[in-house]
């Protein structure tokens, strides 16, 4: 899709982090953006913080609620008139032993980092083959590629999140629509809030809560450090609009984290245990 402006883009998870630097990217392109998040009051900054001109519907949007999502489309068409990309953003987090988080913790990760991002597929999918033209941008993360300790739950969802990607794009393949494109967004550290997410978690009282215990809170720390000297998100927004524009599927915003996939694989093919994935600082 090498014509963005005047195009239509709905990014999830889109008042901070990685999805507003892709709102404003696509807006820098011209492009209508409608902007939808859990959070109300940062969405509206958010939308005040777009190129000044930018034709943006916000929307308060529970991604991990189809209903939400099917109204987030409507939305979208009901203003615009048509969606040409759709960026499946929204993504939480919590750390912990595998077998000690609780159900609530699976639930509520996977329910946002999942099933948001097959929400947004089956939402926005027929539309994109009715009108013959999009991309779909899906989020996952270097978390997708590899599997580190102490982020169960994080790395089954981006697992998850990659071959979901990877099957949509085989079966768009299969039936023929050619005018509809994929990508798979796996970023390692890029500065965003993502280990704050705990604030938008159902009956947070408004403090950082990722999964329970001392032990997660320093993970959550941790993370932040290592966050804080990642990669600026516009970095990324800019690898997400050239990949929309030149079709391509693996948006990789590490290049040097690979050796980490590729010893991943090398493991499995030559049926090796695997080995305790050490993420770059």
């Amino acid at each position: 899709m090498e014509e963005l402006s005047g195009k239509v883009a709905v990014v999830t998870g889109g008042a901070s982090g990685i999805g507003l630097a892709m709102g404003r990217a696509f807006a820098a392109e011209g492009m209508k953006i409608v902007l939808a998040d859990i959070e109300a009051d940062a969405l509206a900054k958010a939308v005040a913080d777009l190129p000044e001109g930018t034709e943006v519907e916000a929307v308060v949007c529970d991604v991990s609620d189809a209903a939400q999502v099917d109204l987030l489309r409507d939305r979208a068409v009901e203003r615009f008139g048509s969606v040409q990309v759709v960026c499946n953003n929204a993504g939480v987090g919590a750390g912990g032993l595998v077998w000690e988080h609780s159900l609530d913790d699976w639930q509520w990760v996977m329910g946002v980092n999942l099933w948001g991002v097959i929400h947004g597929v089956k939402s926005f999918t027929p539309l994109m083959l009715e009108q013959g033209e999009g991309h779909i941008v899906n989020t996952a993360s270097m978390a997708g590629l590899t599997s580190a300790p102490f982020m169960g739950i994080y790395n089954v969802t981006k697992h998850s999140v990659v071959t979901l990607s990877e099957t949509l794009h085989s079966d768009l393949q299969i039936v023929g629509a050619s005018g509809v494109g994929v990508s798979v967004l796996c970023p390692g550290w890029v500065q965003t809030r993502i280990h704050e997410a705990g604030r938008n978690r159902p009956g947070a009282d408004g403090a950082v809560q990722a999964a329970e215990g001392a032990d997660d809170a320093g993970f959550a720390d941790m993370v932040g450090n290592l966050i804080a000297g990642g990669l600026e998100p516009t970095d990324v927004a800019a690898m997400v609009v050239d990949a929309v524009r030149t079709r391509r599927f693996y948006i990789l915003t590490h290049p040097d984290w690979a050796p980490m996939i590729t010893d991943r694989t090398d493991r499995i093919v030559a049926g090796k245990d695997p080995v305790i994935a050490t993420l770059p600082v």
